[in-house]
């Protein structure tokens, strides 16, 4: 009986914590279910290796954009840049681009300019933009919504940790919530509460890795294969059956990643 598919949404194989093991991550995934992922650029002079990781593996797909964290020392990306990249087969999305306040607050206004860059990329290519929310509510609720208002655009709400009143914007603008690792932290149940309110149908899984692995590998180096944990956590929030969960979650990406969906389906 073969394995339920789970889509790893989020991952960065790029990292040097998977330097030289590309291969056997991506088999280790396989064997746990996670048949998919998309590889996540951080820094546009990187994306050269992270489309050639997509390129050298089937089930690979690749976004790319400035982290909000690299905002002010990065150069700024450019909308035409970022449309340019959409040109490849594999590249499915824009980003990850956002804000986040914790450690980076000083920067806040770059941030600011560089996620209004990338919306209205990820607009003229219709490809999901993918952000990165931390300690910015109150800012990322109200450039989401001035934005879409002014044309509307998909997005993800990647590793989302922040409050249901963010949850609740987002929603409410037809965006997707993606479950990480947090999600599954014992002490998460405000988190599992946030998404358990929400419909499935928007709900996406990832690992982030090679960051926040779930239990029972807290603390290690996370990898895509793990996101089959986080699924069955996800799984019983909204009281499914894993597989059940898993096709729901899957057919979640196929609608909001349609590009990596056409692609499968002409492969």
């Amino acid at each position: 009986m073969s394995l339920p598919q789970i889509v790893d949404s989020h991952c960065h194989l790029d990292f040097p914590d998977f330097d030289g093991q590309h291969a056997e991550i991506v088999a280790r995934a396989a064997e746990a279910g996670v048949t998919r992922m998309v590889t996540i650029c951080t820094k546009l002079r990187q994306e050269p290796q992270v489309r050639a990781l997509a390129e050298a593996h089937g089930g690979v797909f690749y976004a790319a954009g400035t982290h909000p964290m690299s905002a002010a020392e990065e150069p700024l990306a450019t909308v035409e840049e970022l449309v340019s990249l959409a040109d490849h087969p594999k590249f499915v999305g824009i980003g990850e681009t956002g804000l986040d306040y914790h450690y980076t607050a000083e920067s806040a206004a770059t941030q600011q300019e560089s996620l209004r860059i990338h919306i209205e990329a990820a607009r003229q290519t219709g490809l999901p933009l993918i952000i990165h929310a931390r300690d910015a509510d109150d800012d990322m609720a109200r450039i989401l919504s001035d934005e879409h208002a002014a044309g509307a655009y998909a997005c993800v709400m990647h590793c989302f940790s922040s409050t249901a009143a963010l949850a609740e914007v987002a929603l409410g603008l037809g965006f997707y919530l993606s479950m990480s690792g947090i999600a599954a932290f014992p002490r998460s149940k405000e988190l599992r509460e946030i998404f358990a309110a929400a419909p499935v149908e928007r709900i996406l899984v990832e690992t982030d890795s090679p960051y926040l692995a779930p239990p029972p590998h807290r603390g290690k180096r996370n990898e895509p294969a793990y996101t089959a944990h986080t699924a069955r956590v996800g799984a019983e929030v909204f009281d499914m059956a894993y597989e059940d969960f898993a096709r729901q979650t899957g057919a979640n990406f196929d609608r909001l990643f349609s590009k990596a969906a056409a692609w499968e389906s002409a492969a």
